[in-house]
């Protein structure tokens, strides 16, 4: 019985071994062992991390440990650049017409309109609420996401709706 337990004794530091191993706060450099960033936490298969200028999530499968310290394959200018080329190519999907899907992946509605940073979306339900672009995502595919499902849509404009009539 003591081997058992002790196996999985053992067993359990292994598995948390590779938990610990990629932890907020750890430090994350190039392969020349100059600064890259911080990591700003953990989620699941994926690393978010700080640079000097941006966050980004990454999969964890980009990095290395060593030396205590998180190896990363590019340059925090090579990241920071990546990363920026990313938001471009994602804002340019951001335009009138474009499906926008929820964050359970169906489609949730329609840009309409897209003025001065805000995107006016027509939910398949009808209604239509007005978002600021950052809060969008646009996809290689040409379609937009949102981090809510129709549901959640729906009911955040009914609640301002709601908060509107009561003043």
């Amino acid at each position: 019985m003591r081997l058992n337990l002790g196996t999985f004794a053992i067993l359990g530091i292994a598995l948390a071994a590779p938990a610990m191993a990629q932890s907020v706060g750890m430090e994350i450099v190039d392969t020349a062992g100059a600064p890259v960033g911080t990591v700003t936490a953990v989620k699941g298969d994926n690393i978010q991390v700080k640079t000097d200028k941006h966050e980004a999530l990454l999969p964890k499968s980009s990095f290395t440990l060593n030396n205590g310290k998180l190896l990363f394959g590019m340059t925090q200018v090579q990241l920071d650049s990546k990363i920026e080329e990313s938001a471009a190519a994602s804002q340019k999907a951001i335009v009138a017409g474009a499906t926008v899907n929820g964050s359970a992946g169906p489609a949730v509605g329609k840009i309409e309109a897209v003025d001065n940073g805000q995107v006016t979306v027509s939910l398949t339900s009808g209604k239509r609420i007005a978002l600021p672009s950052a809060g969008l995502r646009g996809n290689a595919d040409g379609t937009v996401t949102i981090g809510y499902t129709a549901e959640q849509l729906d009911a955040l404009v009914s609640g301002a709706a709601s908060a509107t009539a009561g003043k």
